[in-house]
């Protein structure tokens, strides 16, 4: 992509339709992976990977490797690249994604390339001091 282009980061999120039968499944499945390679090829991706549905917690109260880890709908099943001049060409090319009509989502969000401050608006920010600001 060209010098203008920004990286975004691709969480897909959910599980599937139960509804859905594991043949439509392994259909989108398939023809994910065909636009996935398409997209990487045309430098419009850059690759990530599923993810184990192994997990561990590490903050200040220690180490937690035996959940409970959030609800189904929060579960995340992998994640990839997407190179794109703005959120909403980022977006457009997320949905895409022919797993969308079987349940998951995807969330899309920019690449920060600058340190992390405790002096400005950042996602780690306390929500009261971000709303004072």
């Amino acid at each position: 992509m060209n010098e203008q282009s920004s990286e975004y980061l691709v969480l897909s999120r959910g599980q599937w339709d139960k509804d859905a039968s594991k043949e439509d499944i392994e259909a989108a499945i398939h023809k994910f992976y065909e636009w996935y390679e398409r997209n990487l090829k045309d430098g419009r991706m850059k690759a990530g990977s599923r993810l184990s549905t192994e997990i561990a917690m590490v903050s200040k109260s220690g180490i937690v490797t035996d959940g409970p880890f959030g609800e189904a709908k929060e579960v995340i099943g992998g994640y990839w690249f997407i190179v794109a001049p703005n959120l909403r060409e980022a977006t457009d090319l997320a949905a895409q994604n022919p797993c969308a009509q079987y349940g998951l989502s995807f969330e899309i969000r920019p690449l920060e390339p600058e340190r992390a401050s405790a002096y400005k608006l950042a996602n780690e920010t306390p929500a009261l001091e971000a709303a004072g600001r």
